[in-house]
This record gives structure tokens, sequence and C-alpha cells, in this order.
């Protein structure tokens, strides 16, 4: 009995100096990234609430880029009619930057900064102030941001056009319109859509998968290029549309990596990935076009990543490791099924679990620590997670000081030295793409740190607008039938890269 006894004392005392260490995370200084005087601000990967097509906003020398809301409205807004006019930003140690516009710094057009490379160059987006004759819309270009200076990379022969990335040497990728009447339109334009390369003042058109319509959306160090391509200019039963591929170009060469069985890719998360070994990751529907899943493609094979019992996943980053993350479905009747973030790794998938509901992954570094949004029971809105060391996933809002300017409710990029860069929403918000703001979290080198430095929390400029209160949009449920899928791509391609005329089409 008495052995028994002392048995027992010994796995309490065990207990009870391994919960702490269990329970121990890492603290965070949180600085509010402010805005340009309008309510809002959003780093790069998810202006609309994500997960969006995520991208490089933060180094791993702690930049971080995105857009900020000016005190001037945009005249070009078809939303609303106090919508304000953004600029894209770029903050570095302490200093939020205003990257201006191709119509100046002081300018009412829209720039959005949508990568950022390892030498402090950002591709973006900019608005030119003109009009595109063949839609109506307000004419944008893509531009790159080089040592402080905005260069307009121009476009394929229409007034639009947008990059979507860029690597170390300054090699940018996007799309552009060419002016070509395309009633078939996968990117729902009403003009052909074209993949390009920029490079030292050339932009490069990249060809088709056999159509007329292509989107370049990822690029590595070796110059090899991701995107998605109509094969053909045959309209199908289930979509309405061409079959879509995602490509992988290198050399001068468009390959077709195939599907899952559908006839369209990238219709959730992110359109395509692209790692520095090659690999490719990405979304394709299966057979029917109903559901769709995960893919990741390498040495001319595309494997189903699969989901969590459910109909549907997508993914969200690759990494050079070749891990993948993103959401996937749990079991369920179609239509009503739960969804959590996953990392797949080495042909497993693990189900990253949540903070009491759904959950999805966004960011990733090289030590494994995942980053993303998850909504506590209880709670109205979503909050920012973390993820490490084999999970249980936390609340990032439980390792900030707790008179915070800020609600976590995104992490979107997570860095190598732990920084990690989101969205949050201020005092009497209660919308994140309304009126939340960029922040980024900074490790602490213990509790005291955190709690001394709490009064450097507002970076830049101070937003003194009103705050915008206007319920979410943000769907929890993922569509369902071909023409839900279809209509979902659609308007999340309009929202990420800012092309108004998708919007002015029918939705069903």
């Amino acid at each position: 009995m008495r052995s028994n006894i002392s048995m027992l004392t010994t796995l309490i005392t065990l207990l009870g100096l391994q919960l702490p260490l269990l329970a121990q995370h890492t603290r965070y200084k949180l600085i509010d990234l402010g805005t340009f005087g309008g309510p809002s601000s959003y780093i790069a990967p998810s202006e609309d609430g994500g997960p969006g097509n995520p991208t490089r906003a933060l180094t791993n020398n702690g930049v971080v880029v995105g857009a900020a809301s000016t005190d001037m409205l945009d005249p070009f807004s078809q939303e609303c009619d106090d919508c304000f006019a953004q600029h894209a930003f770029q903050w570095q140690q302490g200093v939020l930057t205003d990257l201006g516009t191709l119509g100046g710094n002081n300018s009412d057009l829209t720039s959005v900064a949508h990568w950022i490379n390892d030498r402090g160059w950002v591709a973006g987006f900019s608005q030119t102030g003109g009009v595109d004759s063949f839609t109506g819309a307000p004419a944008g270009h893509p531009v790159l941001w080089e040592n402080g200076e905005i260069f307009d990379l121009g476009t394929l022969g229409e007034e639009f056009a947008t990059a979507t990335a860029l690597n170390n040497t300054g090699q940018v990728v996007g799309f552009s319109f060419d002016g070509v009447p395309d009633p078939i339109s996968p990117f729902f334009n009403p003009t052909e859509s074209r993949a390009f390369l920029w490079h030292s003042g050339v932009m490069q058109d990249l060809g088709t998968l056999g159509g007329v319509d292509a989107g370049a959306f990822a690029i590595n160090e070796a110059g090899q290029v991701a995107g998605i391509s109509a094969t053909n200019t045959t309209p199908n039963d289930t979509t309405g549309i061409p079959t879509v591929h995602p490509f992988l170009w290198d050399r001068g060469r468009m390959i077709d990596l195939g599907s899952l069985g559908g006839t369209l890719s990238g219709v959730d998360g992110p359109t395509i990935l692209l790692n520095n070994r090659g690999q490719v990751a990405g979304t394709s529907t299966l057979a029917g076009d109903t559901t769709y899943h995960p893919f990741l493609w390498g040495h001319g094979v595309m494997r189903d990543l699969g989901t969590l019992g459910g109909d549907t996943g997508f993914v969200t980053w690759i990494t050079d490791a070749g891990d993948v993350m993103g959401t996937a479905d749990l079991p369920g009747p179609s239509g009503s099924q739960n969804h959590h973030a996953f990392l797949w790794r080495n042909g497993v998938m693990t189900d990253l679990g949540t903070l009491g509901s759904t959950s999805h992954a966004e960011g990733i570094n090289s030590q494994g620590q995942i980053v993303g949004r998850s909504t506590p029971i209880g709670s109205p809105i979503q909050h920012a997670f973390l993820w490490e060391h084999g999970g249980p996933m936390v609340d990032l809002n439980t390792l900030i000081p707790a008179n915070s300017s800020l609600v976590l409710e995104e992490g979107g990029n997570i860095n190598d030295r732990g920084e990690i860069a989101g969205r949050g929403v201020p005092p009497g918000c209660d919308d994140v793409d309304a009126c939340g703001h960029a922040f980024i979290l900074i490790p602490c080198d213990n509790a005291v740190t955190c709690e001394t430095n709490i009064d450097v929390t507002t970076a830049g400029i101070q937003n003194n607008a009103a705050l915008i209160n206007r319920p979410s949009t943000t769907s929890t449920q993922a569509p369902r039938t071909e023409m839900q899928i279809l209509s979902a791509w659609r308007a999340r391609l309009s929202q990420r890269y800012h092309i108004r005329a998708l919007g002015a089409w029918p939705r069903d």
C-alpha cells in the first residue's frame, strides 16, 4: 500500500513538473501597424479575409508589406460611396512607409503589395488613373518597388495586368489581359488573359496549354513558373468554361500537370504554389466537378493529398522540404461538414485541431511553426492561432499583453525568427475586412520585456477615421455544386487582384 502511495506521489510530482513545461509558449510584443488615415490595413496574404492566395508578406528580417486605407475616397469604387483608396505599405523597424501609386504618394488611386523578396523588392499592383476600354473598369498595371522607386511593368496589350510573385533575381510573374475578345474566358473577362514573366524591362508571354487563357502565380529561385491555363476552347457541361489545368513553365516549355479527374484547377485557397525543388501544390476538382482535393505534383506525378475524411480540401502553402499545409473537411453529411487546418508531411495528413470550431492554416516557417485562424467556442469572431511542437493549437491572444490594442483574428505569415504578421480588430470593430489592422508579433525574451514595451504598439500613421461596422461575408462552408465552386473562384480572383470587371458578371 505504501509503495502504491509512493508511486502515486511520484507520478503527481512529475505531472506537476511537466504540465507547466507543456503549457509554455513564447510570449510576444504586439505592434499595430496602423493605417494611412483610413479605417483598415492588411498584410499581403488575405485582403478579403482569407484564405486568399497566400503571398510572402513577411521576410526573415522582419519587413512586412501589404496595403492600408488612406483618408481619400476611392473614385473608382463600385462597392460603396464611402470606400477609401488604399496604398501599398512597407513596415520596417517601427516605420510604416507609403509605397505610393503610379499617380504618386498623394494620389487617390489604389495600390497593393503582393510579394516581397529577400532583397526588399516588392511586386504588386497599382491603378493608373485611366480606364480599360474593353471593360470600362479602372485600369491597373503590375508594378515593382525597388529601393524606394516604383516601376510600371506594362501589360500585354490591354490596360489591366497584375504582378503576383517575384524571386530574388527580380523576375516577376503575373497575368495580363491582352485585348483579344474571349467569350469563354475562365477568368470571366471579355478578353483573353495571358501569363507573363517580366525581367530586366521585358515582359514575356508564356503561352498556354492549348487554350487561349493562362495566369502565372508563383516563381522559384531557378526561374520556374507555376500557374493555370485553359487546355482547349471547348466549354464543359459542368462549368460552362474550358478545362483549366495547372502548369509548370521551365526553360521555355509549359508542362501540363494534369488533374485529379475534374476540369478545374485553383478553385479554392491559393491558385497555385511552387517551391525551390520544383514541386507544385494546388487544388483540383474530382470527376464531375462537385468536389475538390489538394494535390502535390513532383517528378511528373500528381498526388491526391486527400482530406480529413470529408469532401473537400485545399492547400495554402508548400515548404522547400515538400511539406504542405491547408484546410480539409471532416466526415459528416455533404454540405454541412466541419473543416480543420492540416499539415501533410511524408505521406501523412495531420489534423492540427481547432480552438473550438473550424480552423484554417495560413503560414508556416522552416521550423514547422504554423499560424492561421480558428473560432473559439462562444466567440463571434475568429482568433489567430499558433501550432508548434506537435500541438495543441494555442490562441495567440493568450500570448500577448492583456491590455493590447487589437484582438488578433488572423495569423497570415510566420518567419524563421518566429515573428508573426496578420490582422486583428481594434475596439469598436466587428469586421476585420472593414476596419481590421495589420500587426506584427515580435517574440519577447521574457514576459517582463513584453509588458514593459506595451506602450510601443502603433507604428506609422494613426488611424483617426471613424470605424466601419458591417456584417462579415466570409463563408465557413465550402461551395458544393460546380457552379458554386466556379462562382466562388471568380469572386476570389476579382477581389484578390482588383479585377473590377468580374463583379459585373452574373454569379449563377
